[in-house]
């Protein structure tokens, strides 16, 4: 079931960091090398907690969609006013419940909850299983470089980009 949080009160971090999981703890060995794994994870997960309290969620218009399954969060993904539209960030799904449509339910309901505008993703060009994701919820390659939020560029991701209010972006 699709759920939209707009403010940091209506999210539960705990379950937010279980479908993060993966990510914290690769983000605990590059950035937090001289600190034991388990020490690095919880200094991620709180330098993640101050972005979303002071950032995030401070933006008008950013909001977080979750798929939830009997009360746990499975799947996550942020958005953000970007450009003309907004943008879909850190789409990630539980590594115990991936490779079961949960990320692809969560894309398309946002989608559908949108209804119209445009909707950007910079993807990593590696990254076969987000490309195939969002290609197949519509999505369209429009430039082979990211240019971020802060105007920093990335060759190794590509744009991509919806544009919600017609029919051609739906299954049939």
């Amino acid at each position: 079931m699709l759920r939209i949080v707009n403010k940091l009160h209506n999210l539960s971090f705990g379950k937010l960091m279980g479908v993060y999981a993966e990510g914290n703890r690769e983000n605990a060995r590059e950035n937090y090398t001289q600190l034991p794994l388990e020490q690095g994870i919880l200094e991620a997960e709180q330098e993640f907690y101050r972005y979303l309290q002071a950032v995030f969620f401070s933006t008008k218009g950013a909001f977080y969609a979750l798929w939830e399954e009997n009360g746990e969060y499975v799947s996550a993904l942020r958005l953000e006013p970007y450009r003309d539209g907004l943008l879909v960030e850190a789409v990630e799904t539980a590594p115990e419940r991936r490779r079961k449509g949960y990320a692809r339910k969560l894309l398309k309901s946002t989608l559908d909850y949108l209804k119209e505008g445009k909707v950007y993703a910079h993807i990593s060009k590696k990254n076969e299983a987000s490309l195939a994701l969002h290609e197949t919820c519509g999505f369209v390659r429009i430039s082979e470089q990211a240019v971020y939020i802060d105007g920093s560029v990335n060759d190794r991701c590509a744009t991509y980009r919806i544009e919600l209010g017609g029919e051609s972006w739906q299954e049939t």
